[in-house]
């Protein structure tokens, strides 16, 4: 669901990290802005899942499938749900890659709260609490 289109529930927003703390923190987060999240520690453990989220919070670097794999993998199969990438490890050529293949941004950790919300915002029209 794109900002024009009006929404009468709270958008599914799905956290995919291998940092069990930092997932279960974003996803709290999230969650008190209104949110409804689900949270996976592997790109695998999302796909087995076969869920449709508004949009992924997703990390770069992961150990079996990547956050770039999985955006690659969206990607063909024409599947064109948002991305907010996540990563402890910035790298120049990694988020130049990531954006050119249309994440909606690419945040390094830690990253400020009001970061990941105006990202979110971005690709939701949904009024945070």
């Amino acid at each position: 669901m794109w900002k024009s289109q009006v929404r009468t529930e709270p958008p599914k927003i799905v956290v995919v990290d291998d940092d069990d703390s930092f997932r279960r923190a974003v996803s709290r987060l999230i969650g008190l802005w209104g949110y409804n999240t689900c949270t996976f520690g592997s790109v695998e453990e999302y796909l087995r899942r076969e869920i449709e989220p508004d949009c992924i919070v997703l990390d770069v670097h992961m150990a079996g499938m990547s956050g770039l794999e999985l955006q690659a993998s969206l990607a063909g199969r024409r599947k064109t749900i948002p991305i907010i990438f996540v990563t402890a490890m910035d790298d120049p050529a990694t988020r130049q890659r990531a954006l050119d293949a249309g994440a909606v941004a690419y945040l390094e950790k830690p990253f400020e709260d009001y970061r990941l919300l105006e990202a979110l915002q971005s690709v939701t029209d949904f009024p945070t609490t």
